[in-house]
């Protein structure tokens, strides 16, 4: 193991994230003494020639064929095709970490780390199970979840997602379910959760009372001994259509709980900002017994992960985002998308209310793109019903539910869509 892993463990001895640690998070490091490093040091000393990066340069500027360079107007070369550090430019991680207080005020002060830029929310997923799931280990999540945590933690980590149902028989967050789950599945009292809200595929976020319901249960869980990582996946975050919705991450509520608890924020500009081919996201470290050393040594580690295997993220979509959160005005126009969809909503439910029929049950959903119908027969028959003669495209889930994205179709479609869906239901 390199000097600088075992530098890095010991920094985080003795600590939550020590406990939860995998071979391969314990074998990651930054190397500091490496290529990238010695190019930053160049970069800001090597004023005559700086011969050290992999990149072409043409009068003192990176070289940009001129079809590529028309395409941009505001940014500088560097802006646009340099490489990017492997953690992520540092003025947008910067602005990112101010981003995550603004919108979590329940943080308060809490410590946290500066956020590490990742290829996208699935990147960031894979880092945080990467560095933190072992061979063999049993993983919380609900049994409505996105298909992609299957790759990642069964087929990237051979570990296992263990599931709880998400909703109880009246339409709730399943509390006593997921905090059974918890204790069934923890080896030693040790275990990582997942948890992801707005959820895909149902579109539901926890109301303000399950949420600190799940704080009260998760403390109480932390006090008897349990150790818990909580990888908390916000792809959809900010898109919140209730008043009684829990509005914040759940990582403002696990960032400084206990000790026990570890929280890691996934999240990133790809939903939140509508750029979703920019493959930009972030890794953030919280825990209440976490200090700057050992956040600083989770940063490393994970822009170690990062430079072993995509080196960097795009450096272009990292400084079209910083200029957009500097922008005065880049907030409102964002968010009046926000309201574009929230419109949408409305709309879907009003459509679901009218539906007289017995063969679909929509699933309770207030946030998010989705929301999701349980099928009284096959979802995947209904999907290609739609498909074939209704030329409707729709995911079947576990062909039990059928998942629509109303963000997908604009509000003029909403109507005719949910009334195509009802009727191919009904002629099953």
């Amino acid at each position: 193991m390199d000097s600088l892993a075992i530098e890095l463990n010991q920094t985080l001895k003795n600590t939550i994230a020590d406990v939860f640690l995998s071979d391969y998070g314990r074998r990651m490091y930054f190397p500091v003494y490496g290529i990238v490093e010695q190019s930053a040091q160049a970069g800001k000393d090597a004023k005559l020639y700086n011969a050290t990066t992999g990149m072409a340069v043409h009068n003192r500027k990176p070289i940009m064929v001129p079809f590529i360079r028309k395409q941009f107007t505001e940014l500088s070369e560097a802006q646009i095709v340099s490489y990017a550090n492997s953690y992520g430019e540092a003025e947008l991680r910067t602005l990112w970490k101010s981003e995550i207080y603004r919108k979590n005020p329940t943080l308060g002060k809490a410590l946290i780390s500066l956020p590490v830029v990742v290829p996208g929310l699935t990147g960031g997923i894979s880092q945080a199970a990467s560095l933190f799931i072992g061979e063999g280990e049993k993983v919380v999540c609900s049994d409505l979840y996105w298909e992609n945590y299957d790759m990642i933690v069964d087929g990237m980590r051979n570990a296992e997602l263990a599931h709880f149902p998400f909703y109880t028989p009246d339409g709730k967050f399943n509390i006593d379910a997921f905090c059974r789950c918890i204790v069934e599945n923890a080896s030693d009292k040790r275990v990582t959760v997942i948890l992801n809200f707005p959820n895909n595929p149902t579109g539901y976020t926890l109301l303000k009372k399950e949420a600190e319901d799940m704080k009260n249960r998760i403390l109480d869980l932390a006090c008897s001994g349990y150790k818990m990582n909580f990888i908390i996946d916000d792809a959809y975050f900010g898109l919140f259509y209730e008043e009684d919705v829990y509005s914040e991450s759940l990582f403002s509520l696990f960032a400084d709980l206990h000790e026990n608890v570890m929280a890691i924020k996934i999240d990133g500009a790809t939903k939140e900002h509508f750029v979703w081919g920019f493959r930009i996201g972030f890794v953030t470290y919280a825990s209440k017994g976490l200090n700057e050393d050992h956040l600083k040594a989770l940063e490393m580690k994970t822009a170690g992960s990062i430079r072993a295997s995509v080196s960097n993220c795009s450096k272009t979509a990292q400084s079209i985002l910083i200029a957009a959160l500097k922008d005065g005005e880049y907030e409102s126009d964002r968010k009046s998308y926000d309201e574009i969809l929230e419109a949408r909503y409305r709309k879907v439910k009003e459509s679901i209310e009218a539906y007289k029929g017995t063969r679909l049950k929509a699933l309770p959903f207030n946030s998010g793109y989705f929301m999701c119908f349980e099928v009284d027969g096959n979802a995947e028959k209904l999907r290609q019903k739609l498909l074939k003669e209704f030329a409707i495209g729709t995911i079947s889930v576990k062909d039990k539910y059928l998942r629509v994205a109303f963000s997908a179709v604009d509000l003029d479609g909403i109507e005719e869509l949910y009334a195509k869906i009802f009727k191919a239901a009904e002629s099953l």
